[in-house]
């Protein structure tokens, strides 16, 4: 059930325990968009033996429901998408170790969120989206509901503020705007400052500045995408939700240098990951 992955697949992790639906629906049709292959990858903890407790029956329960999870998601892939190249693999590892090093080899890696409480990301077993997230070498996208359906032009968010990883999220955003032939709305938002030598007209013009030369030259690049780029004042998280309430993804930046940097995955991306409703994207710095 093992296969070797390049550089062109998106892994999906699947959860044996919980419903991978969602998740799996949006990595095979992102799959099927960019002609990649599809891997879907269940993680099972390592055996853990004692002189009092022997965890092996435990260890192979989990092996065999990971099994049947894979069986029956590869099934759904195929029956969603007949041409799509799809794979499964059962690893031995810790879910969240395993899936971080398959990142240095995969295109996207997606995963679907349990929606946990900020107490239970840091202390469940289960919880995978922070730590994936915040180590992957590759996009990480979190699927945590079903796709909105609006009368609107389908179109994506990408938060941008200048530093090298909200660069590389534009980047990344705006080829797949392309694929998803939809509109990418370009938002940077600007908090005042509390103190300042500088008026905040003058620093806010700074931000809009800053913005039009970020976004300069992909619309030459990407002719075909209805390319925006708006200043908003506020909190970036609320901002950005709601720029992204009926969006097919928000797109940010990861550890950008005086960017959104806070917690390990940076405070707007940790934010965003319980705010958002639609999937929310995560780009490394190249």
């Amino acid at each position: 059930m093992t296969s070797t992955t390049g550089r062109s697949d998106i892994v999906v992790g699947i959860d044996p325990v919980k419903n991978w639906h969602l998740a799996l629906a949006w990595a095979a049709d992102e799959a099927h968009l960019r002609g990649a292959g599809l891997r879907l990858v269940v993680a099972v903890p390592p055996r853990h033996d004692t002189q009092h407790v022997d965890d092996t029956p435990r260890h192979l329960a989990q092996q065999q429901a990971g099994t049947e999870a894979l069986r029956a998601a590869l099934a759904w892939a195929h029956a969603r998408h007949p041409g799509l190249e799809s794979t499964s693999a059962l690893l031995d590892g810790l879910p969240a170790g395993v899936l971080a090093g398959l990142s240095h080899e995969a295109d996207m890696m997606v995963l679907g969120s349990r929606h946990l409480s900020r107490t239970e990301e840091f202390l469940s077993a289960g919880s995978l989206v922070v730590p994936v997230t915040a180590k992957a070498r590759c996009p990480v996208a979190v699927v945590g509901d079903a796709e909105h359906v609006t009368q609107e032009t389908p179109y994506l968010v990408v938060g941008v503020d200048g530093s090298e990883s909200s660069r590389a999220a534009l980047a990344w955003a705006i080829e797949e705007a392309d694929l998803r032939r939809c509109a990418l709305r370009a938002i940077a938002v600007w908090q005042p400052p509390v103190f300042s030598l500088h008026s905040a007209d003058t620093l806010f013009h700074a931000e809009r500045r800053l913005l039009s030369e970020t976004t300069a030259g992909w619309t030459e690049e990407y002719p075909d995408v209805r390319l925006t780029h708006e200043v908003s004042v506020g909190s970036p998280v609320e901002t950005l939700a709601d720029a992204a309430e009926h969006a097919l993804a928000v797109v940010v930046g990861r550890r950008g240098r005086g960017g959104y940097t806070g917690m390990r995955v940076g405070s707007v991306v940790h934010g965003l990951l319980h705010r958002a409703h639609c999937p929310v994207i995560t780009v490394p710095a190249r």
